[in-house]
């Protein structure tokens, strides 16, 4: 937790309201994104119980599986939640645009869980699904692996740092606000929103309260709550394994059930939309659109792929070369990520500045027109004089950016002490445009407030990494093909 967050939370508690902590959305909300609530089956590794999914407020599908230990009903599930799915993520893949040379789609899938557990079941059940065989024994339908693929796209998307493909709404959330609770409770959906969002003018320490309790807001899953599992879940689920020979009876039980997990699972829909429209209110940070048009190539490259015939699934591990190389590409989308934000949002940018690798003051002196005539030729290098009263750790030589003018770039020249603060004086280079008199707006103006910091968003090259086929020994060598085999789609939990 960062020390604005801290602060943030303990103003939260002294005002009873949750706190900002950023000034604009840090994520991409989609027009319409796709609402996923699963449950699962305590005691049973990933067992699917129950879903709630869809893309429209009003109209949620509910999915369930009567005998969860039954392998038969789970694939019955996977297949019903894989036609949904499949028919929404293929939805987006209509209309092109041309990008330097290339084809991309205009719009790309969003996928929203609750929490956390949410992400891990679509991975799990991604993994137990994208191996699954469509002829011999144990066969599924065809759409099973199809889903389990898109999942374990979806899945592994939400690992990557500013990625949208797929947010969990708890995290998304406290991204944005702290509340005046502790981290745990920031799990809880509707714990986040009793803060965020409190209804019927009751204060959020109250509102808080109603959602420890199971009877009103249930869990969000994945996992139920036990008092619900036992005096609701198992005599339901009981009443409809003793209806096997009675088909009128069975649907009765079968209504039942719906019943009984469709109450856990509909306070939990309000919330999420309830999350999305939150979210909706921020207005997207500058660097939002250029994330989700990343997003939108990883969703067609991949929606191209998974339409070609015989692409394979998601390997059921990563080779040693492949797994450098995604935790190469993660390191580097989570230093991107964090410089986006912080050039994007001033509070983000505070935690730099308190650490001393930013600042922001007051133009004092400007010589916008100054020319360096050492060279061979003249340029233009305008000076400027920021006074500040941040403490500044940076030092003489450092290169520093703006927020205001991305493509400049600021050398400190000298720092010197005045009272009341620092004077930094800076040389400005780039961003000017071409001739030797600088663009209107494009060198700060005296009384101007400016930031400067060593925060940049500029291109990093990824790192080097030898073939697969050089894979070195030390590990274990160059991989063989990848062949899938029978044992690929043996899990604990199948």
């Amino acid at each position: 937790m960062s020390s604005l967050t801290a602060l943030a939370r303990a103003l939260a508690v002294r005002h009873e309201a949750a706190q900002p902590i950023t000034t604009v959305r840090h994520t991409h909300v989609a027009q319409r994104p796709l609402v996923f609530i699963p449950l699962t089956l305590a005691g049973e590794a990933n067992a699917p119980l129950a879903a709630l999914a869809g893309d429209d407020p009003d109209r949620p599908r509910l999915l369930i599986v009567p005998q969860p230990r039954n392998r038969d009903q789970r694939f019955q599930f996977a297949a019903e939640l894989g036609r949904l799915v499949v028919s929404y993520v293929d939805g987006f893949a209509r209309h092109q645009e041309d990008v330097k040379g290339r084809r991309r789609f205009t719009d790309a899938p969003q996928l929203l869980v609750p929490n956390p557990g949410g992400v891990e079941f679509v991975r799990l059940f991604g993994r137990s699904t994208r191996l699954r065989r469509t002829y011999g024994e144990y066969a599924v339908k065809p759409v099973v692996p199809l889903l389990g693929k898109w999942l374990t796209f979806f899945a592994e998307r939400a690992e990557h740092p500013g990625s949208a493909l797929m947010l969990a709404m708890t995290s998304t959330l406290t991204q944005h606000w702290a509340t005046g609770q502790s981290a745990v409770e920031d799990a809880n959906l509707a714990a986040v929103l009793a803060w965020l969002d409190p209804q019927d003018d009751r204060s959020p320490f109250e509102a808080a309260l109603d959602a420890e309790d199971p009877d009103i807001w249930p869990p969000a899953g994945p996992a139920t709550d036990p008092a619900f599992d036992a005096g609701s879940l198992a005599p339901a689920i009981e009443r409809y394994a003793k209806t096997d020979a009675d088909s009128v009876a069975r649907r009765a039980a079968r209504e039942r059930l719906e019943s009984v997990l469709r109450g856990q699972l509909e306070p939990t829909w309000r919330l999420m939309w309830r999350a999305v429209s939150l979210l909706r209110t921020l207005p997207p940070g500058a660097s939002v659109l250029e994330r989700w048009a990343d997003d939108r190539d990883a969703y067609t490259n991949f929606a191209t792929y998974v339409q070609e015939p015989g692409s394979l699934p998601q390997a059921r591990r990563d080779s040693a070369v492949a797994a450098a190389k995604r935790l190469n590409r993660l390191e580097r989308a989570q230093a991107q990520y964090d410089a986006q934000r912080a050039l994007d949002d001033p509070l983000v940018m505070a935690e730099f500045r308190l650490a001393g690798e930013a600042f922001a003051g007051e133009v004092v002196a400007a010589e916008a027109d100054r020319l360096d005539a050492t060279g061979p030729r003249r340029k233009l290098r305008p000076h400027v004089t920021v006074r500040t009263s941040d403490p500044l750790r940076l030092t003489v030589g450092a290169e520093l950016r703006s927020p205001a003018r991305r493509t400049q770039t600021a050398r400190i020249l000298t720092v010197s002490e005045v009272d009341g603060g620092l004077d930094v004086r800076l040389e400005l280079t780039g961003g000017m445009g071409r001739a030797l008199t600088p663009a209107p707006g494009s060198v700060p103006e005296f009384g101007e407030r400016v930031t400067y910091s060593t925060v940049s968003a500029g291109f990093q090259p990824g790192g080097n990494f030898p073939a697969v086929e050089d894979t070195p020994w030390t590990h274990g060598g160059p991989p063989p093909p990848p062949e899938p085999t029978e044992e690929d789609a043996v899990e604990a939990w199948s």
